[in-house]
Formats: structure tokens, sequence, C-alpha cells
């Protein structure tokens, strides 16, 4: 079932947000299940969504408008631009046929993104993972804690940019951790 745009609204609708944070409302998010070693699947797979899924622990495959985030041996996440879930699940359930599973799950996260200089030092004032850049770069993602708040972290650019993937609930606390977290207090910024 699909939810009329003019009824969608943001979990962070009014919120304050610190500089360098922004949310990323509505993407498309359809969660994939798949055997990855059926080479003729894949391939099927691999023509809808336009690119290759990732098979290597904690990496991104596709491009800026559309991503595929390893989340477990046969378990993806497709991403995509608001509005695409529909697409993006058809063409995943006829690629897949009987064997598999595909599910829009767009309205169970919604994602903050952090970008700046600081975005890195932020996030690790409240999470326990290696995100320097010789364990976590650009094409890397992980599901992990956040302030003791359950994430997918995307990392998109060098820069870095990160994407945090985060149920609504919880959306407004983790925007105000991220708030405190940036603040002057703690010397850091994004």
């Amino acid at each position: 079932m699909t939810v009329d745009a003019a009824v969608k609204r943001s979990a962070l609708e009014g919120s304050l947000l610190p500089a360098g944070v922004r949310e990323v409302p509505f993407l498309a998010q359809v969660t994939l299940r798949a055997d990855p070693s059926d080479v003729e699947l894949m391939t099927r797979v691999a023509s809808s969504v336009g690119f290759e899924l990732p098979t290597t622990p904690t990496t991104v495959s596709g491009d800026f408008e559309r991503q595929a985030l390893w989340l477990g041996p046969d378990e993806w996440l497709i991403v995509g631009p608001p509005g695409s879930e529909s697409s993006i699940e058809s063409g995943c359930r006829e690629a897949l046929g009987p064997t598999g599973a595909v599910v829009d799950v767009s309205a169970n996260r919604t994602v903050l993104e952090l970008r700046g200089p600081g975005a890195r030092k932020v996030l690790e004032a409240g999470c326990t993972m290696d995100l320097h850049p010789r364990a976590f770069h650009a094409t890397c993602c992980a599901q992990t804690l956040v302030a003791r708040t359950g994430v997918i972290i995307h990392q998109l650019t060098d820069e870095p940019v990160y994407r945090l993937f985060v149920r609504p609930s919880f959306a407004h606390y983790l925007s105000t951790w991220l708030l405190d977290a940036s603040g002057p207090v703690q010397g850091r910024s994004l």
C-alpha cells in the first residue's frame, strides 16, 4: 500500500537540527533477501536494479541516486529516490520469481545526513565502531548503535558525508543527541 505524498509527514518536521545535519525523508527503501550463490538469480536482480549487489560485508554498490547496502550474507537494502519504491519492489519481485523475498520498508526508517569536517568526530562520540578512514570509508555501511540507537550508517563520500538510517520513533532523540554532541562544550562541530 502506497501512502499519498500529501499525507506523509517527516519524522523530524519542525525539529531543530545542528548545522551540517539534515533529514533526507521519504527515501525509497526495499529489503531484498536472495541466495548470492545463485548466479542466474543475482544476474537478474542486477539487471533489475541497474548494478550488481555487493557480496562483501559492509560494502555498498550502485551510484549516487540508487544504492544497495549489504546487510547480511543474503540481505540487502536497496535505497532510491523518493517515490521509486514501487518500481524497485516490483522489478526485484519479478527478478526473484518464486525464490527470495522483497519488501518495501520505506516507512521503517528516516535518514539523517551528516556532513562536514567534524562529522566523524561527532559520530565517534556515540559509536563504538572504528570510523577512521583506514577502516570505514566511502562505499561502506554497517548496522550499529549511535547513542544507544540502532542505525545503519552509510558513508557516501570521503569528505565525509554519512547517512544514518534510523527508525522514526528514535529520530528526534538521535537528532537531539547530535545537536548536543556537536555543541561547543564538547569542542566538536560538524
